[in-house]
């Protein structure tokens, strides 16, 4: 893996293809920008089953372009949401982020990318010792909602989740699914209260989006805001 280290050989039992288990060195730098890829930082993202693929597949393709080290798991039903939603069979790079993988730096950006069975709940990932700056569940489905609220950790999704607000890391959940019931409310207002953001997909209109693409850069603009990364993505306000 070149300059990275592999904290864990071989494959992970229950790993599908293109999965697999391991964890890079951590670096001490701690700020990033799309001029300075080399000052990485490390953030975790988690896929579950509500309609949102192509927020997703754009996070992931800003933070991986600008060098940042991604360690990604998706649920069972979010694998079925990025077939439905983009044809995706295999969770790698050249599925997820078809620019990237074909671009010159495939090689090196395919090193920054760990990808978690969602089953392996003992992945480096649920652990409080591992470093770093911030999870991002996107989308997130009722159902993930409400494990995360309640503690459930039978899964590798939520308990990475559950990891990131007991140690006072930020965790943004972009829950996609309304209505919202009596239920999801107050789901809400569990993991708000215990320190997470709920940062639904809800686009402005004032910036007169012209494609879809457009739209969804303006979520994925405002999570990146809330992990303080820099990005170029139009979701600034700016009066006359």
């Amino acid at each position: 893996m070149g300059s990275w280290e592999k904290g864990v050989k071989g494959r992970i039992a229950g790993a599908g293809p293109g999965e697999r288990s391991g964890v890079a060195k951590r670096s001490d730098r701690t700020t990033a920008s799309p001029t300075h890829p080399a000052l990485a930082r490390r953030f975790v993202v988690g896929i579950s089953g509500a309609s949102g693929a192509w927020y997703a597949q754009r996070l992931l393709e800003i933070l991986l372009s600008q060098g940042h080290e991604v360690h990604l798991v998706v649920s069972d039903y979010g694998k079925r949401l990025l077939f439905d939603e983009s044809g995706i069979k295999t969770i790698d790079l050249a599925s997820l982020c078809p620019k990237l993988a074909k671009g010159a730096k495939a090689s090196e950006i395919s090193k920054n990318l760990f990808i978690h069975p969602n089953k392996d709940v003992g992945a480096v990932i649920a652990s409080g010792s591992f470093l770093h700056d911030g999870m991002v569940v996107i989308p997130c489905s009722s159902a993930s909602l409400g494990a995360m609220a309640t503690g459930g950790g039978s899964n590798l999704l939520c308990r990475a989740a559950m990891v990131t607000l007991k140690e006072r890391r930020p965790l943004i959940v972009c829950h996609r699914e309304m209505p919202l019931s009596l239920i999801d409310i107050r789901n809400m207002e569990t993991l708000a209260l215990a320190g997470a953001t709920i940062c639904s997909p809800n686009p402005g209109f004032y910036l007169l989006p012209k494609t879809v693409e457009e739209i969804v850069d303006f979520t994925v603009g405002k999570v990146l805001d809330l992990l303080k990364v820099e990005h170029g993505l139009k979701t600034r306000w700016e009066s006359d």
